[in-house]
């Protein structure tokens, strides 16, 4: 497995991971997928990650602020997708891990994940990876009309803002 970094030509594979990952029901309240500008615009320049696999993106992961103050500078939203035919094979752990050292480089001292309660798989791979829950959100927002609850997990990090 190989991680770089990823901009704006690798888009049409993000996207299509992301795609993935909306089909799933699971992973997003998101039905469509952002344009380019939009997704850029949103999520931070810093620890954009993509993980391939025998040559081709397995998944992406990038992180996005969760306020404008300045106070909270060191603490980011984690965005993680796994393309379907990579699922199970460790590829994520992989991943986030390598986004936590990133993020841990750029000065973030907190990671914070929203996962809908059905997503298992999620919820483990980030508990694997030194999150922890610490909050619940019922009936956060509606996806397709039904009403999801989210778990709310964080990673502190050991190394930065102790």
């Amino acid at each position: 497995m190989q991680i770089t970094t990823f901009n704006e030509a690798d888009y049409d594979r993000v996207s299509e991971i992301y795609k993935q990952g909306i089909e799933t029901g699971i992973a997003t309240f998101q039905d469509e997928i952002p344009t380019w500008s939009d997704w850029d615009k949103s999520h931070l320049k810093a620890c954009r990650l993509a993980i391939f696999f025998k040559g081709k993106m397995a998944g992406w992961a990038a992180l996005t602020p969760v306020s404008s103050r300045c106070v909270y500078t060191g603490v980011a939203e984690v965005s993680i997708y796994i393309g379907e035919d990579f699922r199970g094979k460790g590829i994520g752990k992989t991943l986030l891990n390598e986004l936590v050292r990133q993020s841990e480089k750029e000065g973030f001292w907190t990671l914070q994940s929203g996962i809908f309660s059905e997503n298992l798989a999620s919820i483990t791979l980030h508990e694997t990876c030194g999150f922890r829950q610490i909050g619940y959100r019922e009936k956060i927002g509606k996806k397709n009309g039904t009403w999801k609850d989210n778990v709310i997990m964080e990673r502190r990090s050991k190394v930065v803002g102790v």
